[in-house]
């Protein structure tokens, strides 16, 4: 059954007005349109504005918001036509809002308006502000040029060179809008930001790239169980002391046949009229005897005159004192010459690769000049490799020449070859079109108002929505082939991106950003109440949560589930906390709920957590997570200068919560929001503060009844969590577009509406399975089109 013929029927149905109302507001669903669903025309519009919007804003509005003086700053009186209304979209939404929670005008108004006059002028700005004609051509929108967030630059970074360091640790912290840190608007590129870049960008290419120069190549020291004393040698792990003549001997293998340098850190007791003499040998033959004058707190490093040629295998360098010296007679500080050894080291094989050469070398230096093969070819191919995978498309020539005349330029100047490459990589990966998504740059000419993106692009979002880093070589493969603007295509890529590991990042990024999960960082209850909780519990509190969202996602479930799952994730230690001592272990295991007390996301205690505060739970910041998160009607701000709960309470210190709560109700303007939030947070009032269950808080006994304004009431959470599953589809709809402002990077707008329609009935309709979700999301106008000449703004 399609959405609007659902709600059009609960319209009808005056006990369940007030889910009406959601359902409309949920579903942008006009319940009064003409029945094709189409809206109005402008000439009807403006008739209806004339013959009942205006005459109810003057009736109900106009006392309080004229003028000068009008509350709030908002005056209404300039507001004579539709389209003066319409030109001021997003201050009639909040204003709308207002109306349908019933908090304009408020309750303490001498007159208020009936309820059939309430959903007359909400459908009228229905239509209004939100109608599209839905047979026509849609608008897709258009995003902002993205900058990739920092979770995206590491994992793009991870993929494109495979440098297991995440370099985004050290960047600015990005800013959010809409609820996600990936919207093209709010992600600006600040000098310090770009600083950033530079650096990183430097390093990056350090580590991806062995440089090939004396200094590239690492010390490697000799491990202490790979020496062997001989003498009056004391080996420890800071070293080796000689207090009498004696050898030591270090085992080397080597991996490769080469020029090998060697050095010895160490220092000396002094005594005696000649410095301690250390001679060293290489299998037997002597490299050299040194005289350590150092003292042994400040020791010297010695290093052999030249590189010493060495075949591959083992070898065994000997270090002996040769002069040991005691005069009991002598200076307090100069009676014992003794020897002190810190450290042996080697590197090499000097002038040739090591065999150990990190993978992100071999993915990137794909070819080396010799053997007929100029700078310039190695040069070219390998930034044209390299370029093609970090913009994310096909490069020209064009766009390669001037980085590989940098890459020529840099070992003309005496550089090595590896050392021109690693400034060729610092280039692209300081380019705008690595650190930007940016789109547009390979259509051909349209003559169409609306453009579908190209290929490359397409899986450049898909890789971003589902990955947060860049495509992998399938996705690049079936651009090149065209393929993915083909239904089919996409809803196997979805599966499949959904089924690999690196949809993790789906899970940290869209469901940590949709739950508020990153706020659990911030929170730290209060220790003197709740001193079991600690940072092992919060960790697994987060990974609880995620494992549940996790499972949903790769096996397909019913999103549904999100709502009243039986089942959750715990280790032995969260177990525990949740008073289960038949989990053992510290891996996460699906575990059977009592759903008599728990049910999916609402009763898992990183929810509880997030939703209460420090000393105390807070109904009304639980109440307000449902109705943002899975009723998708989240209430306006609160008007101002008005007083905490605490405050508010001061009167009544020994209430319980609620009857704080209903004295909280009695100031003016907190009603409206507060009949709405308040029933459903005290609902879950079982959970305290960290999402223990329990029956008192004190000497009170809990009581977790309560009524909604439908008229649904219940007697215990798990009650409440089954009135809030009959309103899945509401659900449905504000998942669908949260997840929509995730995967295209902007806020959803009016003439989304037709999209999300689409979306939310096409999911619903195949079981409301996950991967049908992403993949109406996946095949729509907002994530597949732009606006015509919308080359990324």
């Amino acid at each position: 059954m399609r959405m609007m013929e659902i709600t059009s029927r609960l319209c009808k149905l005056k006990a369940l007005k007030s889910v009406c109302m959601t359902a409309c507001s949920l579903s942008l669903v006009i319940c009064l349109s003409d029945a094709n669903g189409a809206p109005l025309s402008l000439e009807k519009s403006e008739k209806q504005f004339q013959s009942q919007v205006k005459p109810f804003i003057t009736k109900y509005c106009l006392d309080c918001h004229t003028g000068a003086e009008a509350e709030a700053g908002l005056g209404l009186e300039k507001y004579q036509s539709r389209d003066s209304i319409v030109e001021q979209r997003e201050a009639w939404e909040k204003i709308v809002k207002r109306i349908q929670i019933q908090s304009m005008p408020p309750k303490d108004a001498g007159t208020l308006p009936t309820d059939k006059e309430r959903e007359d002028v909400l459908a009228w700005f229905d239509d209004a502000l939100y109608g599209v004609d839905c047979s026509g051509e849609i608008d897709p929108g258009r995003v902002t040029v993205r900058r990739l967030n920092r979770s995206e630059y590491n994992n793009t970074i991870r993929d494109l060179l495979g440098v297991d360091f995440e370099p985004a640790e050290n960047f600015p912290s990005d800013d959010v809008g809409y609820g996600f840190d990936n919207i093209g608007d709010v992600l600006t590129l600040p000098p310090l930001l770009m600083e950033k870049y530079l650096d990183a960008a430097e390093e990056i290419s350090e580590k991806a790239i062995f440089a090939n120069t004396p200094d590239s190549y690492p010390w490697q020291k000799i491990k202490e169980k790979n020496f062997q004393k001989e003498g009056a040698v004391t080996i420890r792990k800071s070293g080796a002391g000689f207090h009498s003549r004696g050898t030591l001997a270090g085992k080397i293998e080597l991996k490769q046949a080469g020029k090998y340098d060697f050095q010895i850190i160490a220092g000396s007791t002094a005594a005696g009229t000649e410095p301690a003499k250390m001679e060293v040998k290489l299998d037997g033959k002597l490299l050299k005897t040194f005289d350590v004058k150092e003292d042994r707190n400040s020791p010297g490093t010695f290093t052999m005159p030249e590189a010493v040629r060495l075949p591959e295998g083992k070898h065994v360098l000997t270090i002996s004192f040769l002069n040991d010296f005691y005069d009991p007679k002598g200076p307090p500080n100069k009676r014992d010459r003794n020897l002190y050894v810190n450290e042996v080291a080697f590197k090499g094989p000097l002038g040739q690769l090591p065999a150990d050469l990190p993978a992100s070398h071999h993915k990137v230096i794909t070819c080396t000049p010799g053997s007929g093969r100029s700078i310039h070819y190695c040069a070219e191919k390998i930034i044209r490799e390299f370029a093609t995978q970090a913009f994310r498309r096909p490069v020209s020539r064009e766009e390669v020449a001037p980085v590989v005349e940098l890459v020529e330029a840099r070992v003309k100047s005496g550089r090595t070859f590896e050392q021109g490459i690693q400034v060729g990589l610092q280039a692209i990966l300081v380019s705008p079109h690595f650190l930007f998504r940016i789109e547009g740059l390979q259509d051909p000419g349209s003559k169409s108002d609306s453009r579908t993106i190209a290929q490359y692009e397409i899986a450049s979002r898909l890789s971003y929505f589902l990955w947060s880093s860049m495509p992998d070589q399938t996705l690049f493969d079936l651009a090149a082939q065209g393929r993915l603007h083909d239904r089919r295509t996409l809803q196997v890529q979805v599966k499949r991106m959904l089924e690999d590991p690196r949809s993790e990042a789906f899970v940290k990024n869209f469901a940590g950003q949709w739950l508020n999960l990153r706020n659990l960082d911030d929170l730290t209850p209060d220790p003197r109440k709740f001193r079991v909780f600690n940072s092992r519990l919060k960790a697994d509190m987060r990974r609880e949560t995620e494992e549940f969202f996790s499972y949903i996602m790769k096996e397909d479930r019913s999103v549904i589930e999100f709502i009243n799952a039986d089942y959750t994730f715990m280790n032995e230690n969260l177990a525990k906390f949740y008073g289960n001592d038949k989990i053992k272990g510290d891996q996460f295991q699906k575990v059977s709920l009592d759903k008599s007390k728990r049910a999916g996301l609402i009763t898992q205690a990183s929810i509880l957590t997030l939703t209460s505060n420090p000393g105390r739970t807070s109904p009304v910041k639980r109440g307000k997570w449902i109705m943002e998160n899975i009723l998708g009607t989240p209430p306006p701000a609160p008007p101002p200068n008005v007083p905490e709960l605490e405050e508010a309470a001061g009167a009544k210190p020994n209430a319980t919560l609620r009857e704080q709560l209903a004295l909280h109700r009695k100031i003016a303007g907190c009603a409206a929001c507060h009949d709405q939030m308040d029933p459903l947070g005290l609902g879950f009032e079982n959970f305290d503060a960290i999402g223990r269950w329990r029956e008192k808080e004190g000497k009170h006994k809990i009581d977790s009844s309560g009524q909604l304004p439908s008229g649904q009431a219940f007697q215990s959470p798990v009650e409440l969590i089954g009135i809030l599953e009959e309103q899945k589809q509401g659900f449905c709809r504000s998942l669908a577009e949260k997840m929509l402002t995730y995967a295209i990077g902007r806020g959803v707008e009016y003439y989304d509406k037709c999209a999300l329609d689409e979306i939310t009935n096409n999911f619903t309709t195949r079981g409301y399975r996950f991967s049908a979700l992403v993949t109406e999301i996946v095949t729509s106008d907002p994530f597949l089109k732009r606006q015509r000449g919308s080359h990324n703004d």
